[in-house]
């Protein structure tokens, strides 16, 4: 029997397949229970185009706890912020392997109130 991070990881690594056979840049979302982070990636995965987190300052500086959905929303949108100015409309969301709800469903939607379409 698998554990869950193996069953994540393998989910996680079918998604990407799929992502890479249609050629569109990949927004990525990574998380631990203090801090997330996204990350644009070019269509080959060889670039990062744009990158956010919690750690930084910056983003930290406004927030109470860096763990939580006020976090990640906001997180979503700086993320798409920082790739509408690299004029990246249109991305593949990568969840790795994580479920969609609580903080990867609230910085997905943060990011599509901004602009961001995928």
């Amino acid at each position: 029997m698998a554990s869950k991070q193996e069953s994540r990881l393998r989910r996680s690594r079918k998604t990407r397949a799929r992502i890479k056979d249609q050629g569109i840049h990949r927004l990525t979302v990574h998380k631990t229970s203090k801090h997330m982070y996204a990350q644009v990636f070019t269509s080959d995965g060889s670039q990062v185009v744009a990158a956010v987190s919690t750690v930084q300052k910056q983003v930290s500086e406004g927030l109470d706890y860096t763990g939580n959905i006020k976090a990640a929303a906001e997180i979503g949108r700086l993320i798409a912020e920082k790739a509408m100015t690299a004029g990246i409309k249109a991305v593949a969301f990568d969840r790795s392997g994580h479920q969609y709800h609580g903080r990867v469903k609230a910085l997905a939607d943060a990011a599509r109130e901004q602009g961001l379409s995928f």
